[in-house]
């Protein structure tokens, strides 16, 4: 078959529904120069990806396989730029990795970056890391070695340095209508009474005035950062094309970062638009098209009734994946607490929902902790109020509170709403910092069996685990942050520190906690990958343990069934459960009885039915 009929048939499939969607939103006299841009991609796409797609259009579902795990990184701190990092992959091998998150690594400004997410140039890398050409590079041994890479792609907003931004602010109107640019605040004015601030305390309001240009423009994160006008199909067709140049370089998942925000009406909170989902749908179906080997993830930091839309519907998809958040922040919420009830109740609603969808689940990630919990069920149900938990949950993990070894730092800390994010890596919130800092042995051994705990308890969701680089080794915080004047005012910067080569060769001595925390993680990723239980098509649910500290997960998939148990009380308690049948945990190899079951501080059981 040609690279034409190829193209031609794939465009063919999709082509009706593309223009109905395209004409919704533009005038249809540019829909044959974004089908000519969508060709002109296709074809400069190399045999080797094409070859790729080839086989994953065969395979749709070979992501949703249980040996998918991701780490995310960024390239800098883990090994200095990509060829460093491609030098490194027999790291990330031995760590039993296969899906690769490298965190922004466009150009972008320094000290105004937002850590790689205000971009100066989408056809260009950050010179200290590297070339377009290293990226490519990287990818292509990447396939060879069966790893996939991901990357983001900030479609909302471009850095004030853009080629974009510096020509509107030279007074090109066809530039700034690529922006929302206003001479008065009248119009702003009415956008701030319906628009939520997304940094209040750091970036108050939505606008930004232009000093030299007596104009606003609106900023919805960062000054720095101009928000893109999806009114105008220039801006759709260009950065449409910036996309699928990235995965022509390689690139198989496609972050798309911010993509609730990236459609603007005024009277509204500019926020899950109908018309985002018009966008995301054409992305879907251009990537079908031009690149079907290449996924979309979605950047959707809200609970589940407003993440689910992003996924589509079965007849017209969306993205492929979404993160798990709100599970992520409930889990931090349950190891502050040590109750497990808000936990369970937001578990069981992600386990109804259809098993074609695919999320991420993590512990941490780049940014920092965000409180966005079921306030109106835990103020019901545990008489729990926002304000006063927040703060509770704050000290807690920054460990101000009485007993906690947690070492944590806040971010954006709002005193009059009572609202912070937290950050800090996961080694440091489970106590192993503040343990090693006063030299207790005994709490150290309960902070290295609490991260083995959550690892464990991730694995065992449904989904693609995705781990933070230097976690697998129990990578501390890096407090040298402060002394930096370019990181010092962003304390995201504590657990985005170099990682230790160092600290890594301790994998390899017995009775280090590096040892004990790489190999059990390991291990987990390798029972994950033998046993059909763990795929996502099984059947999820939780069941109650009589214990409040006590998480009880069941998993059934054909004639297997996991019982998985995860005490997060620092204190030896008990699962109240009554499991028929022998069981065998597959972590210790201990044959047992599925009825009360004794759990260690902080420990677990894979419990597999005989």
């Amino acid at each position: 078959m040609s690279k034409a009929v190829d193209f031609e048939e794939r465009l063919a499939r999709h082509l009706d529904e593309l223009k109905w969607l395209y004409c919704e939103l533009y005038p249809e006299d540019g829909f044959s120069y974004l089908c000519g841009r969508l060709k002109a991609r296709y074809e400069e796409r190399r045999a080797s990806l094409k070859k790729l797609d080839a086989v994953r259009e065969s395979d749709p579902d070979w992501y949703k396989r249980n040996d998918m795990v991701g780490m995310m990184m960024y390239t800098e701190a883990f090994a200095g730029n990509l060829k460093g990092v491609e030098k490194r992959l027999s790291y990330i091998q031995e760590c039993g990795v296969n899906y690769l998150h490298l965190m922004p690594l466009l150009d972008s400004p320094e000290g105004k970056s937002d850590g790689g997410y205000a971009v100066a140039d989408f056809g260009k890398v950050r010179p200290d890391l590297g070339t377009m050409e290293d990226l490519a590079a990287l990818t292509e041994t990447c396939h060879k070695k069966g790893l996939s890479v991901c990357l983001d792609f900030v479609m909302n907003h471009t850095s004030e340095e853009h080629e974009w931004a510096k020509r509107a602010r030279a007074g090109e109107k066809e530039f700034q209508d690529r922006y929302f640019f206003f001479d008065s605040f009248e119009i702003p004015g009415q956008y701030e009474k319906t628009c939520p601030q997304v940094f209040p305390t750091t970036a108050p309001g939505n606008f930004t005035w232009l000093e030299d240009e007596k104009k606003f423009v609106m900023t919805t994160f960062y000054p720095y950062q101009w928000d893109l006008n999806y009114r105008n199909p220039v801006v759709f067709h260009d950065m449409t094309d910036c996309l699928l140049n990235l995965t022509n370089q390689g690139v198989d998942i496609i972050r798309i970062d911010a993509v609730p925000y990236i459609w603007k009406e005024l009277g509204t909170t500019c926020r899950n638009l109908p018309q985002v989902h018009s966008i995301v749908r054409m992305l879907r179906m251009i990537c079908e098209i031009v690149c079907p080997g290449v996924l979309l993830l979605g950047e959707v930091v809200m609970e589940p009734v407003k993440v689910v839309p992003y996924f589509g519907t079965v007849e017209k998809p969306e993205c492929h994946m979404l993160y798990n958040v709100t599970t992520m922040a409930t889990t931090w919420h349950t190891v502050a607490t040590g109750d497990v009830a808000l936990l369970k109740r937001q578990m069981d609603i992600v386990n109804t929902l259809p098993k074609e969808y695919v999320f991420l689940n993590y512990l941490r990630c780049h940014d920092d902790i965000g409180w966005g919990l079921d306030y109106d069920w835990l103020n019901k149900e545990k008489d729990m109020e926002e304000v006063p938990h927040k703060k509770y949950l704050n000290d807690y993990l920054t460990g101000k509170w009485p007993g906690s070894y947690a070492r944590g730092e806040l971010y954006n800390d709002d005193s009059a709403s009572g609202d912070a994010r937290l950050c800090g890596t996961t080694a440091s919130l489970c106590g192993l910092e503040g343990a090693l800092e006063e030299g207790n042995e005994e709490a150290a051994a309960r902070a290295v069996r609490f991260i083995k705990m959550l690892h464990g308890y991730m694995l065992v969701q449904s989904g693609i685990p995705v781990i933070y680089s230097g976690d697998e080794i129990g990578q501390l915080n890096d407090n040298e942050y402060h002394k930096d004047p370019k990181k010092a005012e962003d304390s995201r910067y504590l657990h985005r520190g170099s990682f230790s080569w160092e600290k890594a060769e301790l994998r390899k001595e017995e009775g280090s906690y590096q040892k004990e925390i790489f190999d059990c993680i390991r291990r987990m990723e390798v029972l994950r990958a033998m046993h059909p239980v763990f795929l996502n098509q099984a059947a999820v649910w939780t069941a109650d343990t009589y214990d409040a500290a006590v998480l009880c997960v069941n998993r059934t998939f054909e004639d297997e069934k996991l019982t998985a148990l995860f005490n997060f009380s620092g204190e030896e308690r008990t699962a109240w459960i009554n499991e028929d049948g022998m069981y065998v945990d597959l972590m210790s190899g201990e044959r047992m009885e599925g009825k009360e079951v004794q759990l260690p501080a902080y420990g677990m059981r894979w419990l597999l039915r005989e």
